[in-house]
């Protein structure tokens, strides 16, 4: 009887972990996030995380072109000197610091304050390379709320002074909730990034690239 309450518990705490890890992701982010421009400290550097410019059916990416806008928000104002972009573009299919550099541009930010990581595939890579690689430590993360808080863990976590700055979604759309949806699977990852166990995901890696 004793094995059997056992197995319930295991399955029951397998269950409910990356819910717990998603709660313990939000609160270490509580204090560090900023929606209101004016209230957002300055520092000189934005790390604007990439996502894809295009969605199925080459329709415009809603989270893409907030991210573009905000980042170029915090640039004009004044919140920032430069800004980092990270992001995939180590394959011709994934050009996202190439389309992140254009619209920035596009956006009134000039070439000489921005900079890319092309090699920024996932968030981890992302936080990682911008200290290791950029020698950047102190900085302004850009993203929507659900992806800052995973990646103010990660930076937090490595012992970088990072805050984060919020681009606009459209909450309660269908594409909001699936990438809610796709945090519950991101945010367990990024912990076991954290701790060197990525080989335990390894074989799905592919799959679930754009969660990560």
């Amino acid at each position: 009887m004793k094995i059997i309450w056992w197995m319930v518990e295991a399955i029951l705490f397998i269950i409910l972990l990356p819910f717990i890890i998603y709660a313990i992701m939000s609160i270490t982010s509580w204090g560090r996030i900023y929606d209101d421009i004016n209230d957002v400290p300055t520092k000189k550097t934005a790390l604007l995380l990439g996502t894809t410019k295009y969605i199925s059916k080459g329709e415009p990416n809603p989270f893409y072109i907030y991210r573009i806008k905000t980042a170029a928000k915090l640039y004009k104002r004044g919140k920032v000197k430069e800004i980092l972009i990270s992001g995939d573009s180590t394959t011709k299919y994934y050009r996202e610091t190439y389309f992140m550099r254009k619209d920035l541009i596009k956006a009134g930010v000039p070439l000489s304050a921005i900079r890319a990581d092309k090699k920024g595939v996932r968030t981890f890579d992302s936080i990682k390379r911008a200290k290791e690689v950029y020698g950047i430590n102190d900085y302004i993360i850009v993203s929507q709320k659900f992806h800052l808080q995973r990646a103010l863990f990660l930076a937090l976590c490595r012992g970088d002074d990072a805050i984060g700055f919020v681009a606009p979604e459209i909450e309660g759309s269908a594409a909001s909730r699936k990438m809610m949806a796709r945090e519950l699977f991101a945010r367990p990852v990024a912990l076991l990034d954290l701790l060197g166990l990525s080989k335990l995901y390894k074989p799905w890696k592919k799959e679930f690239k754009d969660a990560l």
